[in-house]
């Protein structure tokens, strides 16, 4: 048969040839299907048959096509081994010039070729050859609309093939894609896997009796990684692939991208990061999704008017994620991706430094920034990367440590935080990589003390696990302690504090009490036997011995030695009697032995004189704070239960010590000012040596009184003598208080410009508050009446504990015992709060100041104040247990009551009793109004009231009394005005949009300034009375416009969302048609709200309002307004290229646009204007010598009329893109619009000469 092909007798210039050539090729096609013949035969017969093909006339071409058509419809297919015939044929036929007959006209090989694709195309394919038949079209010329047909026909196979089949047809179908239409292609893969992964998460997320899973997870995932390595090798071959994925990933990410995307599709994107080409724009892209999607968060949010248009929108953290998760189905090519974004994010958004230098970090969701989610985000990518994939473990961890290591200068708690969290996870994964662990040791005397802190509590769990990593520890803190920089002294002593803390001597107490979170619970084995106890013993003694070299070193070292003594102490309690001893003979250098001598102290060996330069030595305050404070918890703690010999020898030490301190108050109490050589006489400023040293002298005497002072309450048992003594001492510290005040509010040097931190604890400042304010024994009425009936003290009790909130706030922990603890700084809070609240509305400010008049701010408002600020840091610090926090101050709140809303329920008790007492503040004679409590009254309601649920009742009566209050108080405290407005806007936007409330307030300002044209008589509308004429400008007026601002962004950002879906439908044409219909609420609402955006600066561009941030803003304001009605035009000119028209509502705002705001902003312009040029004039006359001045009153002008320019640009182009769209919608919008005729920037010659004649005759004169 096939001999008769190439023999002379079957030429294809005669038909009977032809024909028996066809019915050759024919048979031979059945006989390759058929399976009998060897492959090398069938293939050997293929090849003759493709040579011979070109000789074919056109007609036989086609029926030979149309058969091949005909067996792959009617799957008659048996092996496909004949397919490879098909690409030649339709080759050939497509290259034939004449016309050839098909059906019942003749046309012409291309459209023959066309023709046959599009049957071929609508047929049924047989899916065990959907893969071949793909791979066939790859070497077939095609035209833009076939590679269509082919692609469209492949992406609807999907669905109807087994999952195994899937990766192979998807890379035959992307190296078909280089023919053209790529987009489609990626875009149809990638909307399968998306279908596929949410129809498995529903099916997981239902009914899980039914066990109805189509296909199971890891098969799922497995397919999923074999695709994205298809796609990846695809890319490599064909870089437009690439391109083409990227730029599909942006227009998604206009739109919406975590409702957009899918883990599928962010694995994909992650994957190709490994071609060089393409990482630094896939990771960009990355970055600036995941900001945008938390900053969409964020704003959504914030408003209740967004929330009801825009559904529910999932989390960009949970995809990546579910990405993370997915990723341990053998996805190692995504996996250095993961790690890659992780340290990107991370090394992005990370805490900046800030001017002081520290950089707070917040526990609270609320109050976190886009940022610091994204940051948060990398590291638990790491972290979770870290737990499944072990291959890249080292990796991780080497990238963690350079980080610490390398960025020294710049914060990076977030890096610890994450070290921390990977060690706790698997302390022995880190035996691995302990080589690089010891290497970072090295580098310890160089980096930061707080650096080195979080590194060392990082590793402590290691530590407990590798004894090589603790011996090169030790050896590297050694070398420190006598290295020459301060700082590596400094980590020196923090270092070995903390191995003190963590390494246990057999029979010290249990660790349930411990200040820090770090404890043997962590490591997963347990390592403390008896024989590694007493080791630690030895062990902790030799580092005791090291320690105690420090006390010969800089301030700075002993204070951090002084510090750190009593988390020492309470951690590791069978140290007591090596570190008692140690504080005894430390505080017997400074010790005056002689019972007669005054003052008890050698104030003059603390300080060190080189030659001009005086500093202070030994901190004397701290080193007593730390004598006292062990000595309380030793006493209470180690002493009773110890029946062994050394009891007495400990006995005695802390007699010594108590004997010492009992010395020392009384000789502190006779003391007089003088003997310390500080009486008013002194000098205490920084410019001389004298002063210097005087204040370092009087700062530790004051030290020293607050230290006393809370050593003798806590002693007293309530005993009058020792509550005497307190307040002696306290008069001594006031005295001193007072000089330095004085001082420093006499010179320009600035004596005491920071005031010290407080050396009370703050478990003291809680039971000290309680005691003078809520404790009604009648044993103790005595003894405390001394306290209570000194109202300086009680003053100075409250603000200690402002102090120490305040600190909290700044730093996020306290100074003292217990300071670092979160758990007991809680529970201090708590306590002090209770009493802060009944003393503020059992005593209000009005009854205490009608007493007599004192200095300073009364104790009530001291309390109010300090409620302020422990509102604003338990949200900040404790948002998790703010539940627990309002529950301890519901004193008569029973326990069992039910948890659910009950913080809603708590917190409106709460506002209840602020409210009161605003009302009553607000009620009282107008000589007696006292802004400042006003304001912090409405301060602690705006913190309280966060804690509201907005659907709540009370939220609603909340929203509605604060509205209420604006709008029947006239009060014209500028500050309080300001902050009630504010409490107002923040309730509204969650209840809904405040665009009404801005117009009504715009007509109170228009009411109350006036308007631009003096001839206009105003009718006042009175809305709000906190609107006076002392508020309305600049405060109301400021503060509306920039609720406007936020407005107008809510909107932009709605236009924005709606042309990103517009574009997506052009693409997707057939989605057009009904994907249209769900816009119409949200452009409604954006018309709505510009509408009354609209009259709202109708109102406020007819006001008089005063030069400068007013008018400034305004301007800018407006500018932004005509941009956003610009954006809206410009999204109805994509929209008209669609059936659809522009809808009445859009009418009517560009109407009310034309004859409302137009004008009415040239003529604010033309009133800007005049007003200038009279503030000119004015000046000019006013000073004749006046260079200085006018040049002043110049620079003004010119930052304020700055925006008008501006202004006039974005009207003008509000105007020419609504004559485009009149003329694309056949609507005339333009009839409304008078167009701008005050655009004249001719210089006027005349008017130019008469002013420098004027300026000539100025300088004549």
């Amino acid at each position: 048969m096939l001999n008769l092909l190439s023999c002379p007798g079957s030429p294809c210039s005669e038909e009977a040839g032809a024909l028996r050539r066809l019915k050759i090729y024919i048979r031979s096609i059945q006989l390759v299907e058929s399976g009998d013949l060897q492959k090398e035969v069938a293939s050997e017969i293929l090849g003759l048959l493709m040579v011979e093909v070109h000789n074919f006339p056109g007609p036989l071409l086609v029926e030979l096509a149309s058969e091949f058509v005909s067996v792959i419809k009617e799957g008659r297919l048996k092996n496909g081994k004949s397919l490879e015939l098909l690409p030649i044929i339709l080759t050939t036929l497509a290259a034939k010039k004449e016309n050839v007959a098909y059906g019942k006209g003749e046309l012409s090989g291309e459209e023959c070729k066309k023709q046959l694709i599009n049957t071929l195309c609508s047929g049924r394919w047989d899916q065990q050859y959907v893969i071949q038949l793909t791979s066939m079209f790859k070497d077939v010329p095609l035209a833009a609309e076939e590679v269509e047909f082919v692609t469209e026909k492949v992406l609807r196979m999907f669905s109807k093939l087994n999952l195994q089949e899937i990766p192979p047809l998807v890379y035959q179908l992307l190296v078909f894609s280089s023919k053209g239409n790529r987009k489609k292609a990626l875009e149809g893969i990638i909307t399968f896997f998306n279908e596929l992964d949410k129809q498995h998460n529903e099916e997981q997320s239902g009914d899980e009796l039914l066990d109805l899973v189509t296909v199971p997870a890891g098969e799922l995932r497995h397919v999923e990684g074999t695709v994205i390595l298809h796609t990846v090798f695809a890319i490599k071959l064909d870089c437009e692939l690439g391109r083409e994925l990227l730029k599909h990933f942006k227009t998604r990410q206009q739109g919406d991208f975590s409702n957009n995307t899918c883990p599928f599709s962010i694995a994909l994107l992650l994957s190709i990061t490994r071609i060089k080409r393409f990482e630094e724009q896939v990771f960009d892209l990355l970055k600036t999704s995941i900001v945008k999607s938390f900053k969409d968060l964020q704003l959504l949010q914030g408003s209740k008017f967004l929330q009801n248009l825009v559904p529910h929108r999932s989390c960009v953290s949970t995809l990546i994620l579910e990405v993370v998760k997915n990723s341990v189905h053998s996805w190692d090519h995504v996996t250095q991706g993961l790690v890659e974004l992780g340290f990107i994010l991370m090394d992005s958004y990370g805490p900046k430094k800030i001017l002081d230098g520290k950089a707070i970090e917040t526990s609270s969701c609320l109050s976190k920034k886009p940022t610091q989610h994204a940051c948060k985000l990398g590291a638990d990518i790491l972290l979770e990367t870290f737990k499944i994939h072990e291959m890249i473990r080292q990796e991780i961890l080497e990238q963690v440590f350079n980080r610490v290591v390398t960025r020294a200068s710049s914060p990076i708690s977030h890096f610890l935080d994450l070290l921390s969290n990977i060690i706790m996870y698997a302390p022995l994964v880190l035996q691995s990589c302990s080589a690089k662990v010891t290497e970072t040791f090295d580098y310890l005397s160089f980096l930061p003390l707080q650096t080195v802190q979080g590194l060392l509590k990082a590793v402590q769990p290691l530590l407990k696990v590798s004894m090589s990593v603790r011996d090169s520890l030790i050896l590297v803190l050694r070398k420190a302690m006598f290295a020459s920089q301060l700082d590596a002294r400094k980590a020196a002593v923090a270092g070995f504090l903390l191995l003190l803390k963590n390494f246990k001597v057999l029979g010290s107490l249990s660790s349930s009490q411990c200040s820090q979170s770090i404890g043997a619970s962590q490591v997963h084995v347990d390592v403390h036997s008896r024989y590694n106890s007493v080791a630690n013993e030895t062990f902790c003694l030799e580092i005791m011995d090291s320690l105690r070299r420090c006390l010969g070193q800089q301030a700075d070292v002993r204070l951090i030695l002084y510090e750190g003594f009593y988390d020492v102490l309470r951690r590791n309690s069978q140290l007591a009697n090596s570190i008692m001893q140690t504080l005894l003979s430390q505080l017997k250098q400074y010790y005056e032995p002689k019972p007669d001598v005054l003052p008890p102290l050698k104030l003059e060996a603390c300080i060190l004189t080189q030659g001009d330069r005086i500093c202070l030595q030994e901190p004397l305050d701290y080193l007593l704070c730390c004598v006292q404070h062990c000595l309380a918890w030793c006493k209470s703690k180690v002493m009773p239960p110890q029946q062994e010999k050394e009891e007495e020898e400990e006995e005695g030490v802390y007699q010594d010590l108590e004997d010492l301190l009992e010395s020392i108050t009384s000789r502190m109490i006779k003391s007089e000012l003088e003997d310390f050589e500080l009486d008013k006489s002194a000098d205490f400023s920084q410019s001389t040596c004298v002063g210097i040293k005087n204040s370092i002298c009087a700062s530790l005497v004051m030290g020293v009184c607050e230290v006393l002072i809370e050593y003798n309450f806590s002693i007293s048992n309530f005993s009058k003598n020792k509550f005497e003594e307190v307040l002696s001492l306290f008069m001594c510290y006031k005295k001193l208080s007072d000089i330095l005040n004085e001082k420093a509010g006499k010179g320009k040097t600035k004596v005491a410009n920071k005031t010290n931190d407080s050396f009370l604890s703050m478990k003291f400042v809680s039971d000290l508050l309680t005691a003078l304010f809520r404790d009604s024994a009648q044993s103790h009425e005595e003894s405390l009446s001394v306290l209570r009936s000194n109202n300086e003290f009680m003053r100075y009790a409250v603000s200690v504990a402002l102090q120490k909130v305040q600190q909290l706030k700044e730093t996020g922990h306290v100074s003292g015992p217990d300071g670092q603890n979160p758990e007991k700084i809680f529970q201090n809070l708590c306590d002090i709060t209770r009493v802060l609240i009944w003393r503020y509305t059992s005593i209000p400010t009005s009854v205490e100041d009608s007493g007599k008049k004192e200095k300073g701010k009364s104790i009530s408002l001291l309390c109010l104040e300090g409620l302020q600020k422990i509102f604003s840091a338990v949200q900040q610090f404790f948002q998790p247990k703010i539940q627990h926090f309002l529950r301890a101050l519901d004193a008569t709140g029973e326990e069992g009551e039910e948890v659910e809303g009950s913080v809603t329920h708590r917190a409106a008790f709460q506002i209840r009793q602020f409210q009161r007492s605003l009302l009553n503040l607000l009620s009282s004679q107008e000589e007696d109004f006292n802004g400042k409590e006003a304001l912090l009254l409405v301060t602690v309601l705006s913190n309280l009231s966060k804690l509201l649920e907005p659907s709540s009742p009370q939220f609603v009566q909340m929203l509605s009394w604060t509205s209420k209050i604006c709008k029947e108080n006239s009060q014209e405290d500028a500050s309080f005005c300001k902050g009630l407005m504010n409490l107002l806007f923040s309730l509204h936007v969650l209840y809904k949009s405040p665009v009404i409330l801005l117009r009504d307030l715009s007509q109170d300002i228009h009411g109350h300034l006036g308007d631009i044209d003096e001839d206009v008589e105003m009718e006042k509308t009175n809305h709000f009375a906190m609107v006076n004429l002392r508020t309305a400008a600049p405060t109301v007026c400021l503060l509306v416009l920039s609720q406007a601002e936020k407005v107008l962004e809510e909107v932009d950002w709605l236009i924005t969302k709606l042309k990103g879906q517009v574009s997506q439908e052009m693409l997707s044409e057939e989605a057009s048609s009904q994907a249209t219909l769900p816009n119409h609420p949200i452009e409604k609402a954006i018309i709505m709200q510009l509408g009354t955006l609209l009259t709202f600066f109708h109102e406020l561009v007819q006001t008089a309002l005063p030069s400068g941030s007013c008018v400034d803003i305004l301007l800018k304001d407006l500018c932004k307004m005509y941009t956003i009605l610009t954006a809206l035009v410009r999204y109805y000119l994509q929209v008209c290229q669609s059936s659809r028209g522009i809808p009445k509502n859009m009418e009517k705002l560009v109407k009310l646009s034309g004859s409302h705001l137009t004008p009415l902003c040239y003529s604010f312009i033309s009133y800007i204007q005049n007003k200038r040029s009279q503030s000119l004039k004015y000046t000019g006359e006013k000073k004749k010598g006046k260079t200085a001045a006018v040049a002043t009153a110049m620079a003004r002008v010119l930052r304020e009329t700055k925006p008008i320019p501006n202004l006039i640009f974005a009207i003008e182009q509000y105007e020419k893109f609504l004559i485009h769209l009149s003329k694309k919608s056949k609507v005339n919008l333009m009839q409304h619009m008078k167009l701008s005729t005050s655009r004249d920037f001719k210089i006027k010659g005349n008017i130019l000469d008469m002013v420098l004649r004027e300026e000539e005759e100025d300088d004549d004169d």
